[in-house]
This record gives C-alpha cells, sequence and structure tokens, in this order.
C-alpha cells in the first residue's frame, strides 16, 4: 500500500505526542518543519519514518513546494499563518489539520476549500478540542431525551500542578508567556439571562474568555439564556495579570528608552510615569493606577510585582524592545517547569437542563489530566493526541472527515469517532449530575 506523506509544520511542545501517535501507522512517514533545523532534528532523531527540515513559514515559495509534495499537513505554527497555509494547501488539493479556532479569514476559505475539494478541520486540541466533543454529547443526549440546555458554561485551564503552584501568579509556563498573557487581555463577549454582555479587557478578571456568543448557534442550544466559555486560574492570577495590564507591561510598541543596562526599576519608573525609581515612588504610582479594593489586595499584588523582580536594581533583560517581550523573558526565567514537576489540565462543563414539566438539574462534565514529570505535559498530551486522531481520521478517509469545507467539531458525526479514540488514550471527561 502506497506511503502516506504527513507534513507537521511546528515542532513545539504539542508536536511530539501527535507525531507519536501518527507514527503507530506504518504507512505514515513525517516531515517535521519549522524554522530551526536543529529544533526539527532533536524531534525527528529517534522516531522511525520521519524527517527535519528547515522551513520559513511566512514563505509561500518554500511552502508551496513543501505542502505540494505531502497528502496531509498539520500546522501547529502560530494561527496568523494559518490562512496562508491552507490557500496553498487548497491550491495543491491537500487537506489540512490545525487546532486553532477558525478566524474570519479562515472562514473565508469555506467556498474556494470546498470547490477544490479539500477538508480542513479545526479546533481539535483541548481548548478548542476536547471541549466541544463532550459538549455536543451531552448537548445531543438532552435534546434526544426531549430536555433543554438552559444555561452552559465551560471553563478550562493549563495550570501547574496545585503541589507546583507556589507562586504569587499561580502559573507557570512550558513555552513563552506572551500567548498566555495576551489571552488574558481579550475582551469577552457571552450570553447571560438572555442577554449579551461585552466585558471589556480592562474589567476583565475572572473570567470569560473571547467571544462565547455564536456557541448557542454551533452548539446548536437556541434555548439557553446563558452560554459562558472562559479561562480557569487559581486563585490570585486574574488580579496581578490585571495589575500588569494597568501598568502597561502588557504593551507590544516599541520603546526607544527600552535599551540593554536598564534596570527593572527604572523600566518600571518609565512605563508607569513615576518621580523615580525607589520602591517608594514606585509603589505609591502602582498603587495610584491599580486603584486596589483593600490593604490585603495591595499587600498581595506588590508582593507579587516584587516577586517577579520588577521593583528590582538588577539590569532588565531586553527583549524585542517592547514592555510585554522583555516582561515575557523575565516571567520564563521565574515561572518555568523545573525537573521533577508536572502540569495540570483542568476542564468542565456545567450544564443546567430543564426537562418536561418543569422539573430541572445540574450536570457537570469534567477532565482532570495530570502530567507525566518525565514524559508528555498534561497540555501537551491533550493537545497532541487529539491533533493526532483527528489527522489519523482525516487520512483514514472516514465518513465524517470526507466532507470539504473548514471543519470544526460541532457535530456528534464528527465528534464521536474523535472522542471514542481519545478515550482509549486516557482522556476522558467524567459526567455526573450534581
Amino acid at each position: 500500500m502506497a506511503d502516506i506523506k504527513i507534513l507537521v509544520l511546528g515542532s513545539g511542545m504539542v508536536a511530539p505526542p501527535c507525531v507519536e501517535y501518527l507514527l503507530r501507522n506504518k504507512k505514515n512517514h513525517i516531515t517535521i518543519a519549522c524554522r530551526t533545523l536543529s529544533t526539527a532534528k532533536t524531534l525527528a532523531t529517534g522516531r522511525p519514518r520521519t524527517t527535519a527540515i528547515a522551513i520559513d513559514v511566512s514563505s509561500a515559495t518554500e511552502l508551496d513546494s513543501q505542502i505540494a509534495c505531502h497528502n496531509l499537513v498539520i500546522s501547529l505554527v502560530p494561527y496568523v499563518y494559518h490562512a496562508s497555509i491552507i490557500k496553498l494547501a487548497i491550491k495543491n488539493k491537500v487537506n489540512v489539520v490545525t487546532t486553532s479556532y477558525v478566524s474570519d479569514v479562515m472562514r473565508e476559505l469555506d467556498v474556494p476549500a470546498k470547490e477544490a475539494g479539500v477538508v480542513v478541520l479545526n479546533e481539535v486540541g483541548v481548548d478548542p478540542g476536547v471541549d466541544h466533543l463532550y459538549a455536543v454529547k451531552k448537548i445531543g443526549d438532552v435534546h434526544a431525551q426531549g430536555g433543554l440546555i438552559k444555561e452552559f458554561y465551560s471553563y478550562c485551564g493549563g495550570l501547574p500542578a496545585p503541589e507546583h503552584a507556589e507562586n504569587p501568579l499561580g502559573f507557570k509556563f512550558s513555552w513563552s508567556p506572551r500567548g498566555a498573557l495576551l489571552s488574558q487581555v481579550n475582551s469577552a463577549h457571552f450570553l447571560s439571562g438572555g442577554k449579551k454582555i461585552e466585558i471589556s479587557n480592562k474589567d476583565l478578571m475572572a473570567y470569560p474568555n473571547r467571544n462565547s456568543l455564536p456557541f448557542q448557534d454551533y452548539y446548536d442550544i437556541p434555548e439557553a439564556k446563558t452560554v459562558i466559555r472562559g479561562s480557569l486560574r487559581y486563585e490570585g492570577n486574574p488580579a496581578l495579570v490585571k495589575a500588569l495590564i494597568d501598568l502597561g507591561w502588557l504593551d507590544t510598541q516599541p520603546k526607544d528608552w527600552l535599551k540593554t543596562g536598564i534596570t527593572w526599576a527604572e523600566v518600571l519608573q518609565k512605563a508607569i510615569g513615576a518621580e523615580d525609581p525607589s520602591e517608594s515612588a514606585l509603589v505609591s504610582r502602582v498603587e495610584e493606577l491599580c486603584r486596589f479594593t483593600s490593604k490585603a489586595e495591595s499587600e498581595r499584588i506588590l508582593g507579587g510585582l516584587r516577586w517577579i523582580g520588577l521593583f528590582s536594581s538588577e539590569p532588565a533583560t531586553v527583549r524585542g524592545d517592547n514592555l510585554l517581550d522583555t516582561l515575557c523573558a523575565q516571567l520564563e526565567k521565574e515561572l518555568s517547569y523545573q525537573p521533577g514537576e508536572r502540569d495540570l489540565v483542568m476542564l468542565q462543563h456545567k450544564f443546567v437542563v430543564e426537562w418536561p414539566h418543569d422539573k430541572k438539574e445540574t450536570f457537570t462534565s469534567t477532565l482532570e489530566l495530570y502530567g507525566e514529570p518525565e514524559g508528555f505535559s498534561a497540555m501537551a498530551k491533550s493537545v497532541g493526541v487529539t491533533c493526532g486522531i483527528a489527522a489519523q481520521l482525516v487520512l483514514d478517509g472516514h465518513e465524517a472527515f470526507r466532507t470539504p469545507g473548514v471543519l470544526a467539531p460541532y457535530k456528534k458525526e464528527i465528534c464521536d469517532p474523535i472522542r471514542e479514540l481519545l478515550e482509549k488514550e486516557g482522556i476522558k471527561m467524567v459526567e455526573k449530575m450534581v
């Protein structure tokens, strides 16, 4: 039987479990492609039928030539590149799988994908991904029994395990903190009590995230009066991140004064307009900008900023000439996982169900997955294995995965096959009535 050639773009934390799953099928031959050849080689080394190449995903010429000689593209690079990758895949009539949300620009490629007979399957990670599989399952079960979903809540967090969450942020990073921090700047749109609510990123604490409104349609729950999807963090994290936002640390604009040799205290002074870089002046200005609601909150947030090192006279690690990347350089140093530490993926849905004769019940569906200290992190496994399963179903020509177009797992026909295989890998949400 002919070999199957799979192009995996990106070799970050979720790639290894995805690649390992796909290599179980001996027909599959995988090309690992990323900007740095040595990084791609690290993933390919020791794995059968796996080749490493260097590629610049911003180069249409390089991408085009590689996509053309593969049967499937798995894009694990930042979402901003997905649209250009999908366009080239459509041109070459090659199917695509991503773990990212379907953006507006990706959705615009639906008709071209259908015309070319190309499947573009997205949102097959954990959030989005596993969350869809079990939301669709429970909603379908309730509807089949004559019930209505009156309220739907879904929260997910990639966290350090409780025993390793000792820092003021209650958070650690197994990759760049940039994306995680920026996700907390997103405004939120959701349905609550039948009303559409928007919370700006200036007011957002804990913590609906992104736009939940379309999921009333995606999940086929027009009867729902509340639909909220959001992020889960340990207590104290949202307040400290909000303080960082209020102080300008998530600003991506270049600063001409941000030069090597400047101290952290001097950076903070300039960022917030303090009189001088002394700790007393910095604290005074921080309190003015953050408007703490209590002395306890002030002490907790100031202690967190001090722990990060933002009042320090030590030289700052300047990166990218902007405050966000400079902060990320410090967080990577202070908040990285150490050998032997493990992470936790916690995902929970809550369904408030109305049955005939006005009877109401509440159900939860929960995933609590811990990483393996010497193996894959929970985040890597839950995203990578889910993606690998979905990719293999596309390659196998499974009936539900033959329909061309830009797809996401919002329907039972797509969700059930992925979920059934995922449960065999030990990744499962457990349902109970509360």
